[in-house]
């Protein structure tokens, strides 16, 4: 987690071949508690960083490549909850 967005945009490009607009790359520490996100918005890059206190975020592990999420997947994990348990509406249910 020490990477800057340099470090971590060119291993995007390196993994997908180019960092494409409107996408958000996700890397964890080993531990789920802290996040960075490298987002193009089409004009620029940004790098976000996010530490929980307490818990984790819910993350697949050993997970590689693409995973698809909606908006509301995303802000979920962003919050720390449980992103794969959310209905269309929003609401967090059982698996």
């Amino acid at each position: 987690m020490r990477c800057g967005m340099d470090t971590l945009l060119s291993r995007v490009i390196n993994v997908f071949g180019a960092a494409r607009p409107h996408h958000v790359y996700l890397f964890a520490n080993a531990q789920g508690s802290r996040m960075k996100a490298i987002v193009h918005d089409g004009f620029g890059v940004w790098l976000c960083a996010r530490r929980l206190h307490s818990g984790r975020f819910v993350w697949e592990r050993g997970a590689e490549g693409t995973l698809q999420m909606s908006r509301v997947q995303f802000d979920a994990l962003v919050l720390g909850l449980s992103w794969r348990r959310l209905s269309d509406d929003g609401a967090i249910g059982l698996i």
